[in-house]
């Protein structure tokens, strides 16, 4: 069965990757403009929901049995989602905002299965706390474009982890997918891995026996 990770995110393909999970990812180009009154759980899930979808009318045309992960992201802090900063300016106000804070960030995740089209969704939250920052800290992370492509302009598995000083929930929920709910996703709906699992539990069985 094919697995589709509605997304280009390095990092959601590394925490798929590194699970051992096969799949191919594709681009899901939607507006990720938030709606008027939209709360944060609303907007992650709807977002999730509508790049799932879209990737999922492509699959639909190649034929055969598939599922696709659609995921969205923001961190919310004061009462503000925060997004990928659009420049420097920008990304100064995030930082200093999470500053010696907890905040929370929040995935939605939908999974597609076809042909049936059933559909699962989710919103997983893990609470953040942040050291107090110096404004040369700020600007000296800043320097290292790190920020520029993440929720809350900081990225928990980089140079950003520095600044971690606590989490509450799912560590992979905080670098944008978290893995432990997806994985009870996909298998509510009826995913099977097949050969990929299987050579990866005889490579595991042979490390057993390696001396």
């Amino acid at each position: 069965m094919r697995l589709i990770l509605a997304s280009k995110s390095p990092r959601r393909a590394e925490i798929l990757r590194n699970a051992g999970i096969a799949f191919e990812a594709r681009a899901a180009h939607v507006n990720e403009a938030q709606w008027p009154r939209e709360s944060a759980h609303a907007h992650v899930r709807r977002l999730a929901a509508a790049k799932a979808h879209v990737v999922a009318e492509h699959a639909k045309r190649r034929g055969g049995p598939a599922m696709i992960i659609g995921a969205d992201t923001v961190v919310l802090a004061q009462g503000k989602i925060l997004g990928k900063p659009s420049d420097v300016k920008e990304a100064r106000r995030m930082l200093r905002l999470l500053s010696g804070r907890t905040h929370q960030v929040l995935t939605g995740v939908s999974v597609v299965s076809l042909p049936t089209g059933k559909t699962k969704h989710h919103v997983e939250t893990t609470r953040v706390k942040f050291a107090k920052l110096t404004a040369a800290e700020i600007d000296d992370y800043i320097a290292t474009g790190e920020p520029f492509d993440k929720a809350g302009a900081y990225g928990i598995q980089g140079i950003g982890g520095r600044f971690v000083t606590r989490i509450e929930g799912c560590y992979f929920n905080v670098m944008g997918l978290p893995l432990s709910r997806v994985w009870s996703m996909l298998r509510e709906l009826g995913y099977a891995q097949g050969s990929t699992g299987r050579i990866w539990a005889a490579l595991r069985e042979l490390g057993k026996h390696s001396f």
